[in-house]
């Protein structure tokens, strides 16, 4: 072998660990967007989510993480906030616990169905709260993800016409003022649970209900353990599609505009098989065996506003913010 020769192999040698190399800094040009979510991948919002990933392939190598295995409920917005996460399906709750004022969106009886919730957040009023966890939180709101109005499901066999009937059932709320003080007002005890314990909580007879859209019910399976529904609808059921503002910011124009186009059609989306399924569930938890109990609503709505409109969460409310959502 002569001198040219063994310069030509080691010249195209070197020339492909070049282009070797070059493969893995290609493939990280895509920026990595990790979404944590407590909901199970049998969700509809699951599927909302491989919907937006396939739109924003082409922009970003999204990673989707379900039923709470990145990051447990509750801890979601820290962990955008601290860097840790890119993307998260965040509770208005967990929002409300660092920004009082959004309080006023997790009140009972406050949005009147999936088409009010959408309008409200396309509103003036609606970008007014949005720019408060830009400002405050470092959080972009892309938008609110609808998943069922709030029902109540007991384990035990009692009749459920009004709020005093709710006395000393032990309702499961999720961890945090907000929703504890939504389980009080109802009338009953409201029992912290994390969302992957209340199945076993219901079977054990540790908690005597639990408060979900009929969706997640028939996910989590909740109704084989479940005697009865009572048809309360105390709660348009929503939380927040939101990425880090940190991440948002160094997008181009371009790209968020492709990003917020494919979340809001994703929503859009998932908020259709939602309503359609909310309208299926009833019969079908009939046929199943369960009871299901409309109570008295009017009864309801008027303890659950007048315990929110008496309460220190309303001192934070933003003023004639309760009027403009009326209005819409």
């Amino acid at each position: 072998m002569n001198l040219n020769t063994t310069r030509r192999r080691f010249l195209v040698g070197t020339g492909m660990l070049a282009t070797a190399a070059a493969f893995p800094a290609f493939a990280q040009d895509k920026p990595k967007l990790r979404f944590s979510a407590v909901f199970s991948e049998q969700d509809i919002r699951a599927e909302m989510m491989k919907m937006f990933a396939d739109a924003i392939k082409d922009d970003f190598a999204f990673e989707g993480y379900y039923g709470g295995n990145l990051f447990k409920q509750g801890t979601e917005l820290v962990a955008l906030q601290r860097g840790n996460l890119e993307m998260g399906n965040i509770a208005p709750q967990d929002i409300s616990n660092q920004i009082p004022a959004w309080s006023i969106l997790t009140a009972g009886y406050l949005f009147r169905d999936a088409a009010h919730l959408k309008a409200f957040f396309a509103s003036d009023a609606g970008a007014e709260m949005k720019q408060m966890t830009e400002d405050q939180l470092g959080v972009k709101v892309l938008g609110p993800t609808y998943f069922g109005v709030r029902q109540v499901g007991l384990r035990i066999d009692k009749e459920i016409k009004t709020p005093a009937d709710m006395a000393g059932v032990k309702l499961r709320m999720p961890g945090g003022d907000a929703w504890q003080f939504l389980g009080e007002s109802l009338g009953a005890n409201p029992t912290p649970m994390a969302y992957a314990e209340v199945y076993t909580g219901l079977q054990t007879g540790a908690i005597d209900g639990q408060d979900n859209p009929l969706p997640n019910v028939e996910n989590m399976k909740f109704y084989e353990v479940m005697s009865q529904i009572v048809l309360t609808s105390h709660l348009v059921g929503f939380d927040l599609l939101t990425v880090s503002k940190k991440v948002w910011d160094e997008m181009d124009g371009d790209k968020q505009a492709r990003l917020q186009a494919a979340a809001d059609a994703a929503i859009d989306f998932s908020t259709e098989k939602h309503l359609a399924r909310e309208k299926e569930l009833v019969d079908k938890f009939k046929g199943l065996g369960l009871k299901i109990y409309e109570p008295d609503v009017a009864a309801f709505r008027k303890h659950v506003q007048e315990k929110y409109l008496a309460s220190d969460l309303a001192a934070s409310w933003p003023e004639g913010m309760v009027d403009k959502i009326n209005a819409l």
